[in-house]
């Protein structure tokens, strides 16, 4: 443990936060855009989006689209990667419902893969100052601890098992020097086989069978809740000589 910690520390020490002034001043500039655009996206999503939060209201707002609903699903799972105002789990199921298992998953896949190679960008482009503004300083460090050599295969594992927190894997992930093509692969490969079976949930729902739905829903929701309490394990299990 010590080891891991002074290693963060020297990795923290050694880390130029701005290259100059002029990128310190546009920093604090896109700080205070996006905290202006966050306070206006969560007053408007509380005062006339609190249907996105419920699956039969999403489900029909999605529907009312008619041919255009996977291109709106497409936009949605995409944002909640970058934002988080949806649950992705939630566009799954709908996704499911709507278009079948294997429809589904392909919007979703693609509105993910989207997302995530925005978040991806962001935190590459920004550094890691802009992206504690974005994800809680505490759970972006508990990957410090993953070691340079097994980046690539630690990634992929934290985005193949369920419950790990995906916005903070994709922010974390924009911080190494894993190139950005890569990381899109690790995401959407890992993310797959998750999404799928959360759609053919969505899927049973949708052709009312209900007890077959439930109890794949019941094996997910127990492998999400282990992988989430076991998080600091699989962690650790990538992080070298710690």
């Amino acid at each position: 443990m010590d080891t891991a910690l002074n290693r963060l520390r020297a990795r923290l020490e050694n880390t130029r936060v701005f290259a100059s002034s002029r990128s310190r001043r546009r920093f604090f500039v896109h700080l205070l855009a996006l905290g202006l655009a966050f306070v206006v996206v969560t007053v408007l999503v509380q005062r006339h989006f609190g249907f996105l939060t419920d699956a039969q209201a999403l489900r029909e707002f999605i529907r009312g689209y008619g041919i255009l609903a996977p291109g709106v699903l497409i936009v949605l799972q995409a944002v909640q990667v970058v934002a988080a105002p949806i649950p992705g789990q939630i566009l799954a199921v709908v996704a499911g419902y709507l278009f079948g298992a294997w429809w589904g998953t392909l919007y979703n896949m693609i509105g993910i893969t989207i997302g995530s190679t925005i978040a991806f960008w962001i935190s590459r482009r920004y550094g890691r100052a802009y992206v504690e503004t974005i994800v809680h300083e505490e759970a972006l460090a508990r990957f410090d601890t993953v070691s340079d050599d097994y980046g690539k295969p630690a990634l992929f594992f934290f985005f193949l098992v369920p419950g790990l927190p995906d916005d903070v894997i994709c922010f974390a992930g924009g911080l190494t020097n894993i190139p950005l093509w890569q990381l899109v692969v690790l995401a959407a490969i890992g993310r797959a086989p998750a999404f799928f079976l959360v759609n053919v949930v969505g899927d049973l729902l949708g052709t009312d069978q209900f007890p077959a739905a439930v109890a794949l829903a019941v094996i997910l929701v127990v492998i999400s809740a282990v992988g989430y309490r076991k998080r600091d394990l699989l962690i650790r299990l990538f992080g070298g000589n710690s």
